[in-house]
């Protein structure tokens, strides 16, 4: 059984137009479809006001609508001190990022920074996502692809800890 406690889900890079969003938008379906949207608050913002309103990057979209997922309600957003507050798990997609959260997060949060990638089954070998920006289309489907299988172990820690009875 499920309590009604609120889980909140903070995705983070660095402009959040690309690797953020791309979580956020895979994260909410995996909720939407375990039936936990009413348990799980997500969002994504990023770490540089680079892109501050804009849509996710057209190839992230792209590379994500071939596979089902809606990112067209996105916006990117700088992360705000109060989400050091409001939001349970706060995961940052590269070590750069993740340093650079730990600089703005004051000490009695710290524990709810980490890197995506530690719940995946790939952490041993690989603990970031690189940023696609710069390149080609196959960063943007990789990027999914390692979302998606992080974002499962994420989905099954969250079951297994703070949502399970």
């Amino acid at each position: 059984m499920i309590h009604d406690k609120k889980v909140n889900v903070l995705f983070v890079c660095m402009g959040n137009i690309c690797r953020s969003p791309t979580a956020d938008a895979v994260f909410k379906q995996y909720i939407q479809t375990a039936g936990l949207a009413n348990h799980v608050y997500v969002d994504s913002a990023g770490t540089h006001a680079y892109h501050t309103d804009e849509p996710p990057d057209k190839r992230a979209q792209n590379a994500a609508r071939k596979r089902g997922y809606s990112m067209h309600e996105l916006r990117a957003r700088l992360v705000e001190s109060q989400d050091f507050i409001k939001f349970h798990y706060i995961l940052a997609m590269d070590k750069n990022n993740l340093e650079i959260l730990k600089e703005r997060c004051p000490p009695t949060h710290h524990h709810k920074l980490d890197l995506l990638m530690k719940y995946s089954t790939q952490w041993n070998t690989l603990q970031e996502i690189d940023d696609p920006y710069y390149g080609g289309s196959y960063g943007f489907e990789r990027v999914l692809d390692l979302v998606e299988e992080s974002s499962q172990g994420l989905l099954t820690h969250l079951l297994n800890h703070d949502l399970k009875n």
